[in-house]
């Protein structure tokens, strides 16, 4: 009897919506739907503040820039940070796109980061491959990209960044569920 309280138990916390003390303490949320990755997101900051030269920024810097983005088949996350991606480069004139499972890989390690899964985003000026800094790590909500969009422009053309932006929005680590066994070879 004990173990099997045990095991409801474990079983009814582990499906449990994360409390806001476990949302700040861990660092990955796998998520497997819509409801679970909202419930994540309803928890994250949004940025409010913006320097003056926040749209000038974005719009100067469009062209000379590219966002790759990891990316996985049935991945709830990666479809919302895609469509936050597309709206913002249109809106600001920069190019997105997806980039491979091998690419992702060996961009994180190079960063030093370890493979957390997906979505992962980086921006790289168009004419240079080997300089990136990552956006984000997991879906967020726009401002919080756009933010980071502005930050990646100002890091990677060596301009320090306006007095009201001065660090990137701390990554959600919203990702989805990693894949099955069979999934890895799509």
């Amino acid at each position: 009897m004990a173990t099997f309280a045990a095991g409801f138990l474990a079983y009814a916390g582990a499906n449990a919506a994360p409390s806001a003390i476990d949302a700040r303490s861990a660092a990955i949320h796998p998520v497997a739907d819509q409801e679970a990755m909202l419930a994540w997101l309803a928890r994250v900051p949004l940025t409010r503040d913006f320097p003056a030269d926040f749209s000038q920024t974005l719009v100067g810097h469009g062209p000379a820039f590219v966002v790759e983005m990891s990316t996985s088949a049935g991945c709830i996350p990666c479809g919302d940070l895609w469509s936050k991606l597309a709206v913002l480069g249109r809106r600001y004139g920069w190019q997105v796109r997806t980039i491979g499972p091998g690419e992702a890989a060996v961009m994180s390690g190079r960063m030093g980061l370890p493979w957390v899964g997906y979505p992962v985003a980086w921006v790289r000026p168009r004419s240079d491959p080997n300089r990136f800094v990552p956006i984000a790590i997991g879906t967020d909500h726009s401002v919080n990209i756009a933010r980071n969009l502005y930050l990646s422009a100002k890091m990677l053309t060596g301009v320090r960044p306006a007095v009201a932006v001065r660090a990137m929005a701390k990554f959600t680590g919203i990702v989805g569920t990693p894949p099955g066994p069979g999934d890895l070879n799509r």
